[in-house]
């Protein structure tokens, strides 16, 4: 790609965010009963990483804000339909589409970290939810772990289905959507 028509759309803190995040539920789902210590630790470094994401998406730059991508379900629909039909149109950041599964995806996460927390808390009586669970009957750490394995699993299910919608939009678009995460540059209109 020539780089004189290319410009800056990824800051260096979305661009680490996202790579950062992609690693520790990497490690986080590979790890999940086998090495508590480690899973717990990846855990918390996705809680952290969401919490600045929700900071950023307020205060950072132009295309990291959600005021740049949240876009209302009808216009979600029709990028779907448009991508669907192979005509979609572009965006310089998030399309609507990718801007409803950054949502998605944090929603999830949120949820996979809360039950999370409250299965260490009821189960190991460890974490800081561990006082709440002191007197918790048994059964309760036995919901929220199929919880936190449920919205884990759904996880990794939109994650899935972000990178195919990825894959497909850089085909339609006709530009490489991973190495603009990695560079942080696209190609101009």
């Amino acid at each position: 790609m020539n780089t004189i028509n290319q410009i800056k759309v990824w800051d260096p803190l979305v661009r680490i965010f996202h790579w950062s995040l992609a690693s520790a539920f990497f490690i986080v789902y590979l790890t999940e009963d086998d090495w508590l210590d480690i899973h717990v630790f990846a855990g918390y470094t996705i809680a952290g990483l969401i919490v600045f994401r929700l900071l950023w998406g307020l205060i950072g730059t132009r295309h990291a804000r959600f005021s740049d991508f949240v876009r209302p379900p009808r216009e979600v629909l029709a990028y779907i339909k448009d991508m669907a039909s192979f005509h979609p149109k572009r965006y310089i950041g998030h399309n609507p589409a990718g801007g409803a599964m950054v949502l998605a995806l944090l929603l999830s996460l949120v949820m996979t970290v809360l039950t999370g927390l409250s299965v260490y808390g009821a189960e190991e009586m460890a974490g800081p939810l561990a006082g709440l669970f002191a007197h918790a009957p048994k059964f309760l750490g036995d919901v929220f772990e199929e919880l936190h394995e449920f919205f884990a699993n759904f996880t990794l299910f939109l994650v899935v289905f972000h990178v195919v919608g990825v894959v497909l939009a850089s085909l339609q678009h006709g530009e490489n959507l991973v190495r603009s995460m990695i560079n942080g540059k696209k190609k101009a209109e």
